[in-house]
């Protein structure tokens, strides 16, 4: 079942990363000569990079490892945090707050869609414009005042997957800085959490991703050679535990 797994747009990025070589798999006779050159033809610069693309990083294969063992003995862990926590109950509130700076009217979509290769949920759409993925920041300190600062290449790779699903040209990562509930707050200081005070457009920071066909390749392309992979991980558990491969 591993080769039709469909990879949630929000972890998209970590199987995105660039590998810092071509996987063993793809190295034929030809290829190793190409490599070994000291000087390659742009043609052989690009039958080298489609290679390298189509390829893992450890980084990658790592989390790859984590999902095959979720896969195989039938468990998903949930990651929490006070991160996650306040995105979770202050997102009414940060869509407010876009809604308010950019006089708009925009709801939380509710619609999940899934494709041959990967699955969403996305925040808010606007169809066939964009659409919105909102991050509510934690604290003054690591909200990011500008676009610059706020990209982010998982959360572009993740407007990449949607911009899939949704069929849209652009997607925006809208970060917002609303009151950090007081029960989250602790020991930390005050002034970083209670924002209200502060002008709402300083308090909204959009970055925006246009949509990128040879980008959507390439998620493709990573996609297989992910699903590859968690292959080899499943049978190679399977077969340390002497579990037979299904007929």
């Amino acid at each position: 079942m591993t080769n039709t797994f469909r990879f949630r747009c929000s972890s998209l990025g970590l199987i995105m990363t660039d590998a810092q070589s071509i996987d063993e798999q793809f190295v034929t006779t030809e290829i190793a000569e190409i490599q070994r050159k000291k000087n390659r033809t742009d043609e052989e610069k690009s039958m080298l990079q489609a290679l390298k693309d189509k390829s893992l990083s450890a980084g990658a294969k790592t989390y790859l490892e984590s999902i095959a063992k979720e896969f195989l003995y039938g468990y998903h862990e949930v990651v929490t945090g006070k991160y996650m926590d306040k995105g979770l109950i202050v997102e009414n509130q940060s869509i407010d707050l876009y809604n308010s700076v950019h006089f708009t009217n925009y709801k939380k979509n509710t619609e999940r869609r899934t494709d041959e290769y990967l699955t969403g949920e996305c925040d808010i759409i606007v169809p066939r414009v964009k659409g919105i993925d909102i991050k509510s920041a934690w604290s003054l300190s690591t909200f990011p005042a500008t676009s610059a600062a706020g990209a982010d290449k998982l959360y572009e790779w993740q407007c990449r997957g949607y911009m899939r699903l949704w069929d849209v040209p652009e997607w925006e990562v809208a970060y917002c800085m609303v009151n950090t509930p007081d029960e989250l707050i602790k020991y930390e200081q005050e002034e970083l959490h209670y924002v209200d005070h502060i002008e709402e457009a300083l308090r909204v920071t959009v970055v925006r991703y246009e949509r990128d066909m040879e980008l959507e390749a390439k998620i493709v392309a990573k996609v297989k050679a992910a699903r590859r992979y968690l292959d080899s991980v499943v049978s190679e558990i399977k077969r340390q535990h002497n579990v037979l491969e299904a007929a």
